[in-house]
């Protein structure tokens, strides 16, 4: 395909000058109209998510790679946030980014398709090396408040290197600094890194050491997500510091260590006291001892006041040893004469009381008198009542007694066999022995004839 660039640019004359900006944007001009929204599949790579809402990431194969921007505008709507090591594909055009002039795809959407190889690979030794224990919290070891000496294991030629040394001499100048040159990326650099941790071990001259490297793709951090390099930091007599790569980027030697820190300037800051809060620190100390030797001066001074209190001459002291005496001997007087006074008055109160609780036994015998008077009086009523009440029972008794009825005329029959009255003429059969009951005795029949009456009036 044939493209001509003049076409795009507003000169005609081949032999005048370009500016760079012009070129830019009809480069821009002609992959915009060249190619149209396409699928392209990559693993992704320094993935970042300004404030602004932008993302900013590469999509790379095993040959080649490129630079992908995808605005707020498109990436509030996707579900999906990528992440270091997915393999995804994107939806985008094709573009030139005109201010620096590179190449890069305009994303409109993304959708996943899996996770890279590399990543996988760490997600395996990371859950291997969890299982067995090494990044659990019982094994870090505590930083030093105040090291005497501090060690950086990384590159000479690691642009960290010089922020490290930088907030360093900002922070602890009088703290000496020993640099561990080692490789931080390459197929070798992980032994490296792992020698030079044993040897500083082996040296024992300094209290920490700080592992340091900056940002970078999976690929450039690959080095620190080495299964040797994690087992030679867990097992550190020194304390370990992991400084590697951004924020955003975690290896295996940051769970290996004893404190992660999210860049190489946050690690020396970790590690190191800040100088002007040691002598602000120093300041208030001195002032507490300066503050402390004044009180401990004082009570000293108040102790010998008292001492001199106490030193006194011979005369004095007998002086004040008579006083003393005479004090006690009226004391002694007084607590003579107290058990007599107080026996006095107690004695005096118990004759006030016997004589109050004497009893008076005229006014007793006149009660008694008085009182037997009332109980003959109230038995006398109390016979009278009982007796009208017998002879009222007794009355009502004779009336409802069956001797009366009988004085009246009335016979009362009894049958022999049973015992029982005769309430009926049922009851009687001829040949049948009753006893008849009147009112002056008694009659034995027997019944030899019967004739029966019914509802005959008497």
């Amino acid at each position: 395909m044939t493209v001509e660039l003049s076409s795009s640019i507003p000169f005609v004359n081949r032999d005048t000058v370009i500016p760079v900006s012009a070129l830019n944007h009809a480069i821009g001009n002609i992959l915009g109209r060249t190619f149209s929204l396409t699928w392209i599949s990559g693993e992704v790579s320094n993935f970042t998510r300004a404030a602004s809402g932008h993302w900013y990431f590469s999509i790379k194969d095993d040959y080649a790679q490129i630079r992908c921007v995808m605005f707020r505008g498109r990436a509030q709507y996707v579900q999906l946030i990528p992440r270091e090591g997915d393999q995804i594909e994107v939806r985008a055009i094709i573009a030139i980014y005109e201010p620096r002039g590179e190449l890069q795809l305009n994303v409109e959407s993304v959708r996943h398709t899996g996770q890279g190889q590399l990543y996988e690979a760490f997600l395996k030794l990371k859950t291997q090396l969890e299982s067995e224990g090494l990044f659990t919290d019982e094994g870090k070891r505590a930083l030093p408040s105040h090291p005497r000496t501090i060690g950086i294991v990384t590159s000479p030629q690691a642009a960290s290197l010089h922020d490290v040394l930088i907030t360093l001499k900002r922070r602890a100048p009088h703290v000496p600094i020993i640099i561990y040159p080692t490789q931080v990326q390459g197929a070798e650099a992980s032994s490296c890194i792992a020698e030079i941790i044993s040897i500083a071990n082996r040296r024992s001259e300094v209290d920490v050491l700080i592992l340091c490297r900056g940002g970078g793709s999976i690929e450039d951090l690959w080095a620190f997500n080495d299964e040797s390099l994690a087992r030679a930091i867990s097992s550190s007599a020194l304390p370990i510091v992991s400084g590697v790569g951004h924020e955003t980027d975690f290896t295996i030697a940051d769970f290996a260590a004893d404190i992660r820190a999210p860049t190489p300037t946050a690690a020396a800051e970790l590690v190191s006291a800040q100088r002007t809060t040691l002598l602000h620190e120093l300041v208030n100390r001195h002032a507490a001892l300066v503050r402390e030797f004044g009180r401990m001066m004082e009570r000293r001074a108040q102790y010998l006041d008292s001492l001199v209190y106490r030193l006194v001459s011979p005369a004095e002291r007998i002086a004040r040893q008579l006083q003393h005496l005479r004090q006690v001997s009226l004391r002694l007087c007084l607590a003579g004469a107290r058990p007599a006074r107080d026996a006095r008055a107690r004695l005096t109160m118990i004759l006030l009381r016997w004589q109050f609780g004497r009893p008076d036994i005229d006014r007793a015998s006149e009660r008694i008198q008085w009182l037997k008077q009332s109980l003959s009086v109230a038995l006398r009523r109390q016979n009278d009542r009982r007796s009208a009440q017998v002879y009222e029972l007794a009355a009502r008794t004779e009336l409802l007694s069956p001797r009366r009825t009988l004085e009246r005329g009335y016979a009362a029959l009894i049958d022999l066999h049973s015992g029982s009255a005769v309430r009926t003429p049922n009851a009687l059969k001829p040949g049948q022995r009753v006893t008849v009951y009147l009112a002056q005795g008694s009659l034995d029949l027997s019944v030899t004839h019967m004739q029966l009456r019914l509802n005959d009036e008497f």
